[in-house]
């Protein structure tokens, strides 16, 4: 019986460490919703053949590995697709913006003060006053940046405009296109793209290569 179930629990571990690194490497904190869901589901898949004797090993394996299969299948969808992405992961949204909080998404977001105060602790901040910007990202960590930092704006994300980017900076597209002539890049060739200190920083698909 226990020789059984240290078997199970040796391969499981050994396969289950296999599928994690076909999916990618990432941080714990910044796993994304759906990579969280999967490395729940997993789990529990590994304990059912684990915990019942009777059950064959590969009433775990195949659900993994199907498991496993269908997050590298959104990985890359989401790599290709913006909008798939963001229907997927979401997106960070801003909640202090000029040291004034945005209460409408934090409304929508169900992003309490109480929230917002232990975040701001954990970065010493001591009011909100302080914060330039804050974004909420997508695995629910809370971005600040400081009055004296600067927060860079993503303008283009994978080839993607970011219109209400462009808002907030008070520019345009016609703007971006001027600097991308002068830069003689097309708007194709751009992987991420952002402003900072009224400065236009560009990183190529060529730059990645």
């Amino acid at each position: 019986m226990y020789i059984g179930l240290v078997w199970k629990s040796v391969v499981l571990y050994f396969y289950m460490l296999v599928m994690y690194r076909m999916m990618g490497k990432k941080e714990i904190e910044k796993l994304s919703i759906t990579d969280f869901i999967v490395t729940i589901l997993m789990a529990e898949c590994a304990i059912y053949s684990i915990s019942q004797e009777k059950v064959s090993i590969f009433n775990s394996i195949i659900p993994i590995t199907a498991l496993g299969i269908l997050q590298m299948i959104i990985s890359y969808v989401s790599m290709k697709s913006d909008k798939f992405r963001k229907i997927v992961d979401g997106t960070p949204s801003v909640i202090i913006k000029n040291g004034k909080l945005i209460f409408s998404t934090m409304s929508k977001l169900r992003y309490t003060l109480d929230d917002l105060v232990t975040s701001l602790r954990e970065h010493g901040v001591k009011s909100v006053e302080e914060v330039n910007y804050a974004v909420l990202e997508n695995n629910g960590k809370l971005s600040i940046f400081p009055k004296e930092v600067e927060y860079p704006m993503p303008i283009i994300l994978d080839g993607v405009v970011q219109n209400e980017t462009l808002r907030e900076i008070g520019k345009d597209e016609v703007w971006l296109n001027t600097v991308l002539r002068q830069k003689k890049l097309a708007l194709n060739e751009v992987f991420y793209a952002f402003y900072t200190s009224k400065k236009t920083f560009i990183i190529t698909r060529s730059d990645l290569l």
